[in-house]
């Protein structure tokens, strides 16, 4: 396991290097009729597989002392699809396997949850879904890993005038 800064943050990886990838250059949002297994595939090994491997890499270590948190994110379209963007609508695969690790980690101290962001981040991307700042969106993380580790899902949304409530 190596530590890396990246963009100021703390992280840790498997591998030597961490690249940063700039996923809007990636992927093309498709409706259901339109959607190729090619728009699926990167959505799937970029949210589910690597959600896997991410987790396969620290979980062995959380399991031998009996506390850690895993807390996985995916866009609101996994609990309540969206047509506009029905490939990235794959995360709802993330979000069904968190739901199950949540279940079966239940009673050893380590907490699996997802988190379901109703928003965008930074910066609108889907004509009507308002952007939340990453200082607004933190305390529901440090929540989950804190004074709500019972719970599996937190959806994390902005209401009428901008505040967030989960």
């Amino acid at each position: 396991m190596q530590q890396h800064q990246v963009r100021g943050v703390e992280v840790l990886a498997a591998k030597e290097s961490i690249q940063v990838v700039d996923v809007s250059q990636l992927l093309e949002l498709t409706a259901p009729a339109e959607t190729e297994p090619s728009h699926v595939e990167f959505e799937m090994n970029f949210q589910l597989y690597g959600a896997i491997t991410a987790t396969k890499a620290v979980l062995p270590a959380m399991q031998e002392t009996g506390a850690g948190t895993l807390l996985h994110t995916t866009g609101a379209g996994s609990i309540q699809p969206d047509p506009r963007v029905a490939n990235v609508n794959a995360a709802a695969a993330l979000r069904n396997w968190a739901m199950n690790l949540h279940q079966e980690l239940d009673g050893t101290g380590i907490q699996a949850a997802h988190v379901a962001m109703d928003s965008s981040i930074g910066v609108s991307v889907i004509p009507g879904v308002e952007a939340a700042e990453p200082e607004q969106i933190a305390p529901l993380y440090w929540e989950l890993h804190t004074t709500r580790r019972a719970e599996a899902e937190l959806v994390f949304r902005l209401d009428a005038g901008g505040f967030p409530r989960a």
